[in-house]
């Protein structure tokens, strides 16, 4: 048995985790996952400003203070915090235990980066404004394998996937090959669950108020030889885990029942989650199948600037005011600057003639509005409603003080209670993320050894055509529960009885939603349909659902296209990574069975 730990869900996760992790009790690896869509275009701009970055630079110091103690404690430590630059971090890292008398054996694993070959996407440096700026592929786990068998004590990555870093250490322990399917599929839902820290033991949980999650502990996967796992944390710290915490974060991010990686598929249709006892949730029967023949590459391109004002509409005649200033802006940012000029001298000493170019409406203008307004409030904040602009543009100017001035000139000449929520503010750029895929034999996935040697990592061998996979996931929908009978039911907030966690993949939005027992199963399973969602969310009244029945979880998995627009980076919504989705989904009232709700509402808005 392998026992797996987490430090690090996210760059900019909790920094002490790495000590906690170390010091509360015993592991033999310690992972940390720091990127994400939004986290390559971060450190893309990162390495524009500097070549040296383009790593997790939060992992650097982090090290400073625990590598000692994981060498000390004989833990390995698996991270993909090399970003775009895993070279440039496994040589920091091998400055820094010098500084500190240590002897630390550092492998890194490259491949992923394909920036270089940027034309084979589409992108021939036409487009100055929008350029590409990180293109990588997702690895898989055998190059992290190679590192650790030839006695690593840290390993470095760049863009892997989530589930490879614990993939990764459970093929060096056990010796799997890529043959062996099962265990690398139970190996990567182990991962899975692993990846996002402290999402597995509580953290942005439906349920949080049933426990202590005000300092939630990080999780551990006890890893065995057949690919099961047993889900638990440190003794003594905080949160939980429980069939409901795993199952959240197993629907996190996912899609249907297969769940397609480099190294294996995994059938989350298969996955059986067992209570072993308190904060020890058992993981087993996940059934693998080869992976596809194509890796998965990320692409993230400067989208162009975006800038925002927020308009307070405060007492009465809120939509008359809302709409007067959307046709006073609208009109401002409309009318060309050449045929009005500002009055005075066209030059200045400094300067000579002007060059800007004529401003002109932003490509992209969206209004949103944020009510909070109560009649007859009693407190002004209580009595406005915020008026969003957002707007976006390829070309700077346009998003910039042209925007900003023409609102601020309505100050005395809009409507009554004109102000804004803050000063203007200057541009900033956004990005944009795609997905693509490549062959995966035109990838050089390679394990750089600690003692400064090479291994080629080969793409796995796929089956012949003949060879016959795994029977298909169920038609949708799949086997169904019995229907519930018929009885008296109650309008109430979907929240009373199911749990839900939702996110984002690129310019989708993933949203899981889980019965909390089979009674409430047998009725999500017949009454949570793609049409009554797009009641439920107006706002994917229009977009293509896909809904995905598992069973196993008691669960209904939706995959919304394109919510996100064009990904995280984008700040396309409210919303933008959609982490908040299942909640609204959860406040939202429908008519369910009195059998299923708690004997007394949880609050005000559960009356009827």
């Amino acid at each position: 048995m392998l026992r797996i730990g987490n430090a690090s869900g996210f760059y900019g996760d909790r920094f002490g985790a790495f000590r906690e992790m170390l010091t509360g009790g015993p592991l033999d690896v310690l992972t940390g996952d720091y990127l994400a869509e939004l986290t390559m275009l971060i450190l893309a701009r990162d390495r524009l400003r500097d070549p040296a970055l383009g790593y997790a630079r939060t992992f650097l110091r982090q090290a400073e203070e625990c590598l000692a103690e994981a060498l000390d404690r004989g833990v390995r430590i698996v991270v993909n915090a090399g970003g775009l630059n895993p070279a440039r971090l496994a040589g920091a890292l091998g400055e820094l235990a010098a500084g500190q008398g240590l002897r630390a054996r550092i492998g890194h694993v490259t491949g992923d980066e394909l920036l270089p070959r940027a034309a084979e996407f589409g992108w021939a440096g036409e487009d100055p404004d929008r350029p590409l700026l990180a293109a990588n592929a997702y690895l898989g786990a055998f190059g992290i394998a190679e590192c650790l068998r030839a006695g690593a004590d840290v390993v470095v990555t760049g863009r892997v996937t989530d589930a490879a870093l614990v993939v990764g250490p459970g093929i060096a322990h056990h010796g799997w090959t890529p043959d062996d399917l099962d265990a690398l599929a139970g190996a990567v839902v182990a991962g899975h669950v692993l990846e996002c820290g402290a999402q597995a033991t509580g953290g942005n949980y439906a349920f949080f108020t049933e426990h202590d999650t005000d300092h939630p502990g990080f999780p551990i996967a006890e890893l065995h030889a057949d690919g099961s796992s047993v889900i638990t944390k440190h003794p003594g710290t905080g949160g939980a885990v429980t069939v409901e915490t795993v199952t959240a974060q197993l629907l996190y991010e996912t899609g249907g029942a297969r769940y397609l990686g480099p190294d294996v598929t995994a059938r989350l249709d298969t996955v059986t989650l067992t209570l072993q006892g308190p904060d020890r949730v058992r993981i087993d029967g996940v059934r693998g199948e080869p992976p596809p023949a194509t890796l998965k590459v990320g692409l993230n391109r400067l989208g162009g600037y975006r800038n925002e004002l927020v308009f307070v509409l405060t007492g009465l005649d809120t939509e008359a005011k809302a709409a007067l200033v959307r046709r006073q802006l609208t009109r401002a940012l409309a009318a060309d600057p050449s045929a009005n000029p500002p009055a005075g001298p066209p030059t200045s000493p400094s300067t000579g003639p002007s060059t800007s170019p004529p401003a002109g409406p932003p490509a992209d203008l969206r209004w949103t509005e944020t009510r909070t307004q109560h009649p007859d409030a009693d407190t002004e904040e209580r009595a406005s409603t915020l008026l969003r602009l957002t707007a976006r543009d390829p070309r700077e100017h346009r998003v910039g003080r042209a925007l900003t001035a023409a609102a601020v000139e309505l100050g005395l000449s809009g409507y009554p209670g004109f102000h804004l929520i803050a000063p203007p503010a200057r541009p900033s750029p956004y990005g944009v993320f795609e997905a693509r895929e490549l062959d995966r034999a035109e990838v050089d996935h390679r394990a750089h050894l600690p003692d400064g040697g090479q291994v080629a990592v080969p793409p796995p061998r796929l089956p012949p055509p003949t060879v016959a996979p795994l029977p298909a996931p169920p038609a949708s929908p799949p086997r169904l529960p019995p229907p519930p009978a018929p009885g008296p039911t109650r309008r109430a907030p979907l929240g009373l009885v199911a749990g839900a966690r939702s996110g984002d993949k690129g310019g989708d939005a993933n949203l899981g939603v889980w019965a909390r027992d089979e009674a409430g199963w047998r009725w999500l399973a017949h009454t949570l349909s793609t049409t009554l969602l797009r009641e439920l969310l107006p706002e994917t009244a229009d977009l293509e659902i896909e809904r995905h029945l598992l069973p196993n979880l008691r669960a209904v998995n939706f995959t919304l296209r394109g919510l996100l627009g064009e990904g995280v980076a984008a700040q396309y919504r409210f919303d933008p990574q959609a982490k908040a989705l299942g909640e609204w989904l959860r406040s939202r009232h429908l008519d369910i069975p009195r059998h299923l709700l708690p004997p007394t509402p949880a609050g005000p808005e559960a009356q009827p």
